[in-house]
């Protein structure tokens, strides 16, 4: 080990020193996953050198050859693991060993303490997590007291050591000038790992783990080598060679994961463009999913050499939950990371892996309806993306699409809503809204139950705004039953054949809704008699061509829209309340009486979409004045 000097003492972000509780104290049945970890960094720093090196031949130097070397010592109870890859800086190690960035860091902390309630099921729980989030360097803290990791980048003189017992933090101080290029991580291994300082247990763990990892990995003992992997790669084999086990350990060494692959998509292309991917689709969604940066998990190799994994031609946003590789045949090797963004060639493959990706989704969304209904509830959110985004492709992922709906409980799709659709029925119905079970009492659907017509019941942010681009499917026009004037009588079912039962007349309600619009013309856009109302005696909805409630509630809470919104509401002539008032706005004297009412109409509807009244103080007094008259 190099020589270093006294440096400077850090402590573990916050997040770290809970991820290290979970790790050492919950993951020893699969300890040995440590090791496979190390040595997926170990092949990533050299994939990342090899590629630099097409830009600057100076970096690889006289160490031309990557490998991987790994060192047993049963003697001083050690184990070391070794790359003569990309390294690190100073700036490097502190921001790759000592903190967790991304945007999911808190929601992991909370996942863990959500876990750590049901012990029964925690090992599996914290192991999923830790997976998840992308944090299997501190695996290491398993098997080991203590972590040195020594580095020098290539192309720099300088080289640092990090040190940490996991525990408290950790030093990092200037090493020997003799350290050579790359990273060197020994672990001081705990008294109950040491069957990882043996030289069988530790080609086991290669063996069963990372047989299928590009770089060679060596084994090093009593002064002898030898190379325990075929060091090919695995995406360049015939599939027929491949096993279940080999693409799910290809899998989880590519994206850094735990899960199991849901979706194994293996594919070699030939003719105006030579290419191979491997692509997988996770069971479980990586907690950065909905980073504001939107990367894929896919790498583009040339010719089996790394060349980047952050070509945003190559997989579109609304793909990114795809991991796995893409060896391309016809792009140069030193091809640079911006000309890549326009390359017609990555163009031609990102259309065709596009429309792989999709036709398995359709034959797996009719082969495997519970499958494909478990994948839609983990990315279905992420697809939605494309329905707004990707216009050419906006038809076949509405065909891909599920909903909830006020048809039962699970999820259907657009031609299943279709094929129930009532007789006289031209449209798709929907309603958007923050929780489904809200939505499935709201007001705005009782003319929909009465003839019981299917409404599709939108939850999810993104609604918002492939709504607002996607005019129909199979030519039925989609329709929000908050917008417009709803006129329901074209469409068989329900109560038609009950219309004329013993129900009193709507009566005039014209002064009543003139007094209500004087009242509430700074609050609402218009009032008016609904059609869509049943039951109750009001509700909120907006104009053909306004904002959706929904979006101007989120727009409100960012400060992009004003407290009031362009809003009308609707009451239902037919309702005891509106009739009652309707009586006394015909009379004299009760236009203070008519206004109180009003604002407590309007309240009522603002509550009824989950939003407060805009004077709770002054909404309480109105409704106790109302209730001791009531009972006066």
């Amino acid at each position: 080990m190099a020589e270093t000097s006294t440096g400077e003492r850090h402590e573990f972000q916050a997040e770290v020193n809970r991820i290290l509780d979970i790790v050492v104290n919950s993951l020893y049945s699969k300890r040995e996953v440590f090791l496979r970890e190390l040595i997926s960094n170990a092949s990533d720093a050299c994939d990342k050198l090899r590629y630099e090196a097409q830009l600057d031949g100076n970096l690889m130097g006289d160490d031309p050859d990557l490998k991987i070397t790994i060192t047993p010592d049963a003697k001083t109870k050690t184990l070391t693991v070794a790359d003569n890859g990309i390294g690190m800086n100073h700036d490097e190690l502190v921001a790759n060993l000592g903190t967790i960035a991304g945007s999911g860091t808190a929601q992991f902390a909370e996942q863990l303490a959500e876990a750590e309630k049901d012990l029964a099921k925690k090992e599996k729980a914290d192991m999923s997590l830790i997976g998840q989030f992308g944090v299997g360097f501190y695996a290491v803290f398993m098997a080991a007291d203590e972590v040195t990791v020594i580095s020098r980048r290539a192309g720099s003189d300088e080289a640092w050591a990090w040190t940490s017992d996991g525990r408290t933090g950790f030093e990092i101080a200037e090493a020997g000038a003799d350290t050579p290029r790359g990273t060197t991580i020994t672990l001081k291994l705990k008294k109950d790992a040491k069957e990882f300082s043996e030289t069988l247990r530790v080609e086991t763990v290669v063996k069963t783990y990372s047989e299928h990892v590009g770089m060679p990995v060596w084994i090093a003992t009593d002064g002898q080598s030898n190379q325990v992997n075929e060091a090919a790669a695995l995406w360049a084999r015939p599939k027929s060679e491949i096993s279940a086990d080999q693409y799910t350990e290809f899998y989880r060494h590519t994206g850094h994961a735990f899960d199991e692959p849901w979706l194994t998509l293996h594919n070699k292309a030939e003719g105006t463009i030579s290419y191979t991917s491997l692509l997988f689709i996770p069971s479980m969604a990586p907690f950065d999913l909905f980073d504001p940066a939107r990367r894929h998990g896919v790498k583009l190799f040339v010719r089996r050499v790394f060349i980047t994994d952050e070509c945003e031609g190559l997989v579109p946003a609304w793909l990114r939950f795809l991991k796995g590789v893409v060896d391309s045949e016809d792009l140069p090797l030193n091809v640079s990371r911006e000309v890549l963004q326009n390359n017609p060639v990555v163009a031609k493959i990102s259309k065709a892996l596009i429309k792989r990706v999709l036709n398995e989704l359709k034959k797996k969304a009719k082969k495997d309806t519970e499958g494909y209904a478990t994948f839609w509830e983990t990315f279905g959110q992420v697809l939605k993306e494309g329905i707004y985004e990707d216009e050419g492709r906006r038809q076949e992922l509405l065909k891909l699409a599920r909903f909830k709906s006020t048809g039962g409980d699970g999820w259907v799709s657009l031609d299943d809503y279709i094929a129930r659709m009532k007789e006289g029925q031209d449209s798709i119905y929907m309603l958007t809204g923050d929780k489904t079970e809200a939505m499935r009492q709201s007001p705005m659907l009782e003319a929909f139950k009465a003839k019981d017509i299917e409404v599709l019941l939108l939850d999810e942010p993104v609604d918002e705004f492939w709504t607002m681009s996607t005019d129909a499917y199979e030519e039925k026009p989609f329709v929000s039953v908050s917008r417009g004037d709803i006129d329901l009588s074209g469409i068989a079912g329900g109560d038609d054949k009950d219309e004329t039962k013993d129900e009193e007349p709507a009566g005039d309600v014209a002064p009543l809704v003139a007094m209500i619009k004087l009242a509430l013309e700074s609050s609402v856009k218009d009032v008016r008699e609904s059609k869509r109302l049943t039951d109750s005696a009001c509700c909120l909805v907006v104009d053909e061509g306004d904002m959706n409630m929904r979006l101007q509630k989120m727009l409100r809470a960012s400060g992009q829209l004003g407290a009031e919104g362009e809003r009308i509401l609707e009451i239902n002539a037919k309702h005891p309340l509106i009739r009652s008032l309707a009586e006394r706005a015909k009379g004299d004297g009760g236009s203070r009486e008519i206004e109180d009412m009003a604002y407590l109409l309007f309240d009522q509807a603002l509550i009824l979409e989950g939003e407060l009244p805009k004077d709770p103080a002054l909404f309480a007094r109105r409704m106790s004045d109302a209730m001791a008259k009531a009972v006066s």
